[in-house]
């Protein structure tokens, strides 16, 4: 299927804010139908203009990933209104920042159910019908963190890690079924207002550009099944690893 192709096969994107998650939304919107999740309404129904602008099938749904009945709802309603689900993209945003002792248990929690625990539900909730199938995707955004946290990482970290053992989990399960899931360690900061906001010194090769990440992801999503990739690192030119 080439970029601008239209099908009939759908696309949730889970967790669209500002910046990447629009950026994952817009791009797989070139050949899909698709569903865009999160817990506030604004950026959702401002992208699925966007898209729908452009000549794009977009469907924005309210809904908090880490409440069961409420994923099971959206997933109904995605089925019902534009199909089954081909690709899932599962993109957690919350990054609080503290060390040990700043961090309360439940900022820890709360930041474990997000990425993790939203995860976990939002996969079981398409890998049935995939399965029946034999075909489908499920894409998990990573972060520096879930790889080489830094002290100040003391509620994120364990959540990133909890996800990356996830996405393993599901690789080494679901691959040989036919269905392709990766996670992409995102390894440096994200070119968003909100971190322009914080570092107004940063330029603009510091940091990852949310369309770049996202042609990433599609090209994961893309990959011939004799060569999958389980994880992807990307980074801008010049950051150190």
């Amino acid at each position: 299927m080439t970029d601008t192709a239209k099908s009939d096969k759908v696309c949730v994107v889970v967790g669209v804010g500002e910046g990447l998650g629009a950026a994952l939304a817009v791009r797989f919107a070139a050949g899909y139908k698709v569903a865009l999740i999160a817990r506030s309404p604004e950026v959702i129904g401002k992208t699925a203009g966007e898209i729908k602008s452009a000549g794009g099938i977009a469907l924005p749904i309210q809904s908090d990933a880490t409440i069961e009945a409420e994923i099971a709802d959206a997933y109904n309603r995605i089925n019902r209104e534009l199909g089954p689900v081909e690709i899932l993209i599962y993109n957690g945003g919350r990054r609080p920042m503290g060390r040990l002792m700043d961090t309360t248990p439940k900022v820890f929690e709360e930041t474990w159910r997000l990425h993790t625990f939203g995860a976990f539900l939002w996969a079981r909730q398409v890998v049935p019908e995939m399965l029946s199938r034999g075909g489908g995707a499920i894409l998990i955004t990573g972060a520096t963190a879930g790889v080489r946290p830094w002290p100040t990482s003391a509620g994120f970290a364990p959540a990133k890690f909890a996800v990356r053992g996830l996405a393993e989990v599901m690789s080494r399960d679901l691959h040989p079924q036919g269905i392709h899931v990766a996670y992409v360690n995102v390894d440096g900061g994200i070119d968003m207002p909100l971190l322009r906001k914080f570092r107004p010194e940063t330029k603009d090769e510091d940091l990852l550009k949310p369309s770049a990440i996202a042609d990433a992801f599609w090209y994961l999503a893309h990959q011939d099944r004799s060569a999958w990739s389980h994880e992807l690192d990307i980074r801008p030119f010049k950051e150190k690893f």
